[in-house]
């Protein structure tokens, strides 16, 4: 049985020519990067070349890429480096939409005594820019609000959302982990100051990412112990990772245009059939003005998403509840709960993550599952909303 794999928000394929590029830093030119010797040095080069093709993609400097191990770290840098830049300014402000791995950093921030401000969003996700104006203040350290959500797929203001930052002299920062590679994004047209990204989710490896810091910005770090990285991020090159996350940067690069379109149109075909062929659903922020183009989120009134995901991958298909960062939780998304969607119909809530290896055969596929697995649950379900 062919597997359909349309859970590319929690994770991606690697590029065949992305592994391809990473074998020989496994065997033949393994050696260390910050090593004297030309055989650890010469790896040097291709650290190098693959932080040009993150900056191509990003719009940024080359200068202004410091390699990582995701976007969890790169989160990590970006807010407890910031409030350590100042003492004056201890105060983080961020959205509830957010992904964890900024909330809860926020949150523990806060318990070491900065100042936490979280902004609203309305119905269909989109950030409140009048919500964040007002908590934004003189002692705001960073505003950190992400490029576009993961479970919902919403496009957020950045351009907006950076000047309110700045205006009060707040850096901001955007968790652009599920936007780069998806759509375009240019950091300095919107004025970002730091930018967080995950190779994984460009068809690249676990374990990699990168933060841009623009240029003059002195973000101290929070790995000490070596000169890596110009002292921003200390510890060993991984150097199979990061060319990896070069090549994924550039084969996204090349792709993207035609990704765009490709992706929305499998998106609008697999939304239409949906809702038609499965009374009861909607589409989650339908009404945003921007949303990715290979992401959404169904809610299936009356039915547990649970049981759907269990039918659906005994059928060899294979989509996802929300945030795979936040499986295991007893309670359903804090981002449909932001948005004003009540406990039994987030719980009925099902994302589907395309990417460009998607086919129209696997949306087909998936559709006419669906509706049997749908109409079957239905007639059992014992909740009526």
């Amino acid at each position: 049985m062919n597997t359909v794999y349309l859970d590319n928000a929690a994770t991606t394929r690697v590029a065949p020519e992305v592994l391809e590029a990473m074998l020989p830093f496994f065997r033949d030119q393994f050696g260390n990067p910050s090593s004297f010797h030309s055989f650890g040095s010469s790896r040097m080069e291709a650290i190098e070349k693959a932080r040009g093709q993150v900056a191509r993609l990003l719009g940024a400097k080359t200068e202004e890429i410091y390699f990582t191990s995701g976007g969890t770290e790169s989160d990590n840098q970006a807010l407890r480096g910031a409030v350590k830049i100042d003492s004056a300014r201890r105060g983080i402000v961020t959205s509830a939409v957010e992904h964890p791995a900024v909330l809860e950093t926020a949150k523990a921030l806060k318990e070491d005594g900065c100042t936490l401000g979280i902004a609203g969003v309305n119905r269909n996700g989109e950030l409140d820019l009048e919500s964040l104006k007002e908590l934004v203040n003189q002692q705001t350290a960073i505003v950190s609000i992400m490029a576009a959500n993961n479970e919902t797929g919403v496009i957020m203001p950045l351009a907006e959302a950076a000047e309110i930052a700045h205006e009060a002299g707040a850096l901001f920062h955007t968790d652009a982990v599920q936007m780069v590679g998806k759509s375009p994004i240019d950091v300095h047209a919107l004025n970002i100051d730091i930018l967080s990204l995950s190779a994984h989710k460009l068809h690249g490896p676990k374990g990699v990412g990168a933060i841009y810091i623009k240029k003059g910005i002195k973000l101290p770090p929070i790995l000490t112990g070596g000169y890596q990285e110009k002292g921003v991020r200390s510890g060993t090159y991984n150097a199979p990772g990061i060319v990896g996350l070069g090549k994924a940067a550039e084969l996204a690069l090349t792709h993207l245009k035609d990704t765009v379109v490709r992706e929305r149109i499998l998106r609008e075909t697999l939304e239409k059939r949906v809702v038609e062929s499965c009374p009861g659903s909607f589409v989650v922020a339908a009404g945003a003005k921007l949303r990715l183009p290979g992401t959404v989120t169904v809610i299936f009134k009356g039915i547990e998403s649970e049981a759907v995901l269990t039918l659906l991958d005994m059928q060899g298909i294979y989509a996802s509840s929300g945030s795979a960062c936040s499986t295991g939780s007893e309670n359903p998304s804090h981002v449909l709960y932001a948005m004003g969607v009540n406990y039994i119909q987030a719980n009925s809530a099902l994302r589907f993550s395309l990417s460009r290896y998607t086919t129209e055969e696997e949306i087909d596929r998936t559709v006419g599952t669906l509706s049997t697995i749908v109409e079957r649950l239905r007639r059992i379900s014992p909740y009526t909303e």
